[in-house]
């Protein structure tokens, strides 16, 4: 569906010795993708400070926020000034439910499990509990495989469209790492670099 979250990841490989160069240039396109309606959060993944393969991950809240991300303007004005020391390798597209927990950056780590259980909790308690005094009264009399079924497929389709889209927009801050510490970490890798490569 449309609605539902979209995660892109460009891979890139960089020469070695200009990891710097590119963390800063993929901030930059990380602070470009924030000023845009729909952005959810991002972050730069490398295996290592000398990797040559590096990822840059863009979150969004539905394909269409996605798409005008990858034919805006300042998206093109900033690749444009990539250097040859990078090459980009190609784009991958993930939907769906398997990212809503998943941390912006890999080495980042997830959210702690009590905030997963709260957030689970506050997405599945209303629609049970407007399951059970709305539909199961009037169902009361069937079978009761069938009236826990009909209570399975009303409540995770609530839970899948309705209200985790919107528990994941309204908490992401509080779920998972804000992006000024990525340009924290940033500040202090470009810092460093120039005496790590000595």
């Amino acid at each position: 569906m449309d609605s539902e979250p979209v995660t892109v990841t460009a891979a890139y490989r960089v020469d070695p010795g200009r990891e710097s160069e590119f963390y800063a240039w993929a901030i930059e396109l990380l602070n470009a993708a924030a000023n845009l309606p729909g952005y959810l959060g991002g972050g730069v993944m490398g295996s290592g400070s000398t990797s040559s393969e590096w990822h840059v991950l863009y979150r969004f809240e539905a394909e269409g926020p996605a798409r005008a991300w990858d034919s805006s303007l300042e998206r093109a004005r900033l690749a444009s000034r990539t250097g040859s020391f990078v090459q980009e390798k190609g784009t991958q597209r993930t939907s769906g439910l398997e990212n809503w927990f998943k941390g912006p950056v890999r080495p980042l780590p997830p959210p702690p499990k009590w905030k997963l259980w709260l957030v689970n909790l506050s997405a599945v308690f209303p629609p049970v509990l407007i399951f059970n005094v709305l539909v199961i009264p009037f169902i009361k009399d069937a079978n009761f495989l069938l009236r826990t079924l009909a209570l399975c497929l009303g409540v995770t389709a609530m839970v899948t469209w309705l209200v985790m889209p919107r528990l994941q927009r309204l908490l992401k801050k509080w779920l998972y790492p804000p992006l000024q510490s990525i340009r924290g970490r940033h500040r202090r890798m470009a810092a460093d670099g120039p005496r790590a490569r000595r």
